[in-house]
């Protein structure tokens, strides 16, 4: 393990936690979920093995979600997620704390800062730095945000989708909206009540959303077989849905995206938008593989919009990557010692 002075960048998720060690990469990426015996308030499985157990538990067993919308909704779980996440990484036994960088949606408030600035220091962190989700992403993607040059990034985890225009190491104008990866099985689950009388759990809509969601129509249909329990019946069942359904479910959702991002860019000064016309938009985030958003944005915008590779793991790249510049971007950032003064 990488106990003695370890530097790791956490790229806290609604839906995954990605850790990065620093001269390493990234060394784990698990799903944000945590399973506690409501009897004795023992966790019982972190990440993996608490996913599977979602919708399947009995009743002395919860699995939760502790980040809701790419914020803590649950402190104390929060914090025992992330003291295991840790250890696995860092080991149990360590002679120094080690210097953690986390990243927050760029929407979110001094006390949600604090929140996860603490949560972070009591589950055994040393000294704690904070950076935006489009800066993290931006330096993920290997946009070089030094420059006095405009670039867009829109990143769509589980909880936000973060956009912002960043130039010269800084965020010139951002939006931040709670329409992402859930709100898409969200209404996936709405749509399949709606339309078809059948309740799908979370897992199953997840499902549908990877394997036929689409955001803009596709030259060729296809389908995908989905069980449910009917809602007249009260049984099981079995239908196919298309994925021309799938683009009318997430409408609502992706419509959302689109107007977010015609907002970013009405506000964005000439100069940096010509840059952005030119240079393009770059998507990062596991939301940004939904099939056609970036066609959609560009039918949208009329400005080129790209997936960045390795899209899920740029957050957790750019974060881990700013260790190298933490003298710099510490200006920047809030951190364990500039938090006390809010106190």
């Amino acid at each position: 393990m990488f106990g003695i002075g370890a530097e790791i960048g956490i790229d806290l998720g609604t839906a995954s936690v990605l850790v990065y060690i620093k001269g390493k990469g990234i060394v784990l990426r698990e799903p944000s979920v945590v399973a506690i015996d409501k009897n004795t308030d023992r966790v019982l499985a972190v990440g993996n093995e608490a996913r599977k157990m979602l919708g399947r538990t009995p009743g002395n067993i919860i699995a939760i979600r502790p980040l809701k919308d790419g914020v803590i909704s649950d402190y104390d779980v929060t914090e025992r997620m992330l003291r295991y996440f840790i250890n696995k990484t860092c080991g149990k036994r360590r002679l120094f704390k080690p210097k953690i960088i986390v990243c927050v949606p760029s929407g979110v408030t001094e006390v949600e800062k604090r929140a996860v600035l603490d949560a972070t220091t009591e589950a055994g962190g040393g000294k704690t730095f904070l950076i935006e989700e489009p800066i993290a992403a931006a330096i993920g993607a290997g946009l070089d945000i030094t420059k006095p040059d405009g670039n867009m990034v829109i990143d769509i985890g589980g909880g936000t989708a973060d956009i912002a225009v960043i130039s010269l190491d800084g965020i010139v104008v951002s939006n931040s909206i709670k329409v992402a990866g859930d709100k898409f099985d969200e209404s996936i689950i709405r749509y399949m009540r709606k339309r078809h009388n059948l309740l799908i759990g979370e897992r199953t809509a997840e499902e549908l959303k990877i394997n036929i969601g689409t955001a803009y129509p596709r030259t060729k249909m296809v389908k995908m077989d989905c069980r449910g329990r009917d809602l007249i019946t009260g049984l099981p069942k079995n239908i196919s849905i298309s994925s021309d359904e799938m683009l009318e479910a997430l409408s609502e959702s992706v419509n959302s995206i689109c107007d977010a991002v015609h907002a970013v860019l009405e506000k964005t000064p000439p100069e940096l938008a010509s840059d952005i016309s030119s240079r393009g938009i770059v998507m990062t985030g596991g939301g940004s593989l939904l099939f056609g958003l970036n066609k959609q944005l560009e039918k949208r915008t009329g400005i080129p919009t790209y997936i960045a590779d390795d899209a899920v793991s740029c957050v957790a790249k750019g974060t881990g990557m700013s260790l190298e510049y933490l003298h710099i971007l510490e200006k920047n950032m809030m951190t364990t010692s500039s938090r006390k003064r809010y106190l």
